[in-house]
């Protein structure tokens, strides 16, 4: 007996994926802390400055690149948690999406091009846009039922 007997089962998926986000962040964390080193940008300066550190620009790329992906996270958590009650198998595929351009979003960033997040990054709003509707779904399932 696991106690959570009211989820489905392929939540399961869900809570992996959840995972799989946390692993991404350590990593862009630790790409963070490999720039500091790189571009000389100690703790707890968050982003250099331009006047006085010429690789500014690439340090603030990479702080940026993982900075975007904290704001983003509760609002992804969330949706995954909610949307993935009614609808887990969807809400864990939109939810490999998410991760997946995450990564190609703070490696785009991290060239020191900001467009470059864009490329692949961009697609991630869509399973964001999935996750919300989701969430939709599954609170009015809930105001119905």
């Amino acid at each position: 007996m696991t106690g959570v007997e009211f989820l489905p089962k392929e939540y399961g998926y869900v809570a992996l994926v959840l995972v799989f986000y946390c692993f991404l962040n350590f990593w862009m964390a630790g790409q963070v802390g490999k720039a500091r080193k790189k571009y000389k940008v100690s703790y707890p300066t968050l982003y250099a400055s331009e006047s006085e550190n010429k690789d500014a620009k690439l340090f603030n790329c990479v702080q940026r690149g993982h900075q975007n992906s904290l704001e983003m996270m509760p609002m992804f958590f969330i949706l995954m948690v909610l949307g993935g009650i009614g609808h887990p198998l969807i809400c864990a595929s939109l939810g490999v999406l998410y991760v997946v351009t995450r990564y190609f979003y703070f490696t785009g960033y991290a060239t020191g091009d900001p467009q470059n997040r864009l490329s692949i990054g961009k697609y991630g709003f869509l399973a964001l846009l999935g996750l919300m509707i989701c969430t939709i779904s599954f609170g009015v399932n809930l105001l119905l039922a």
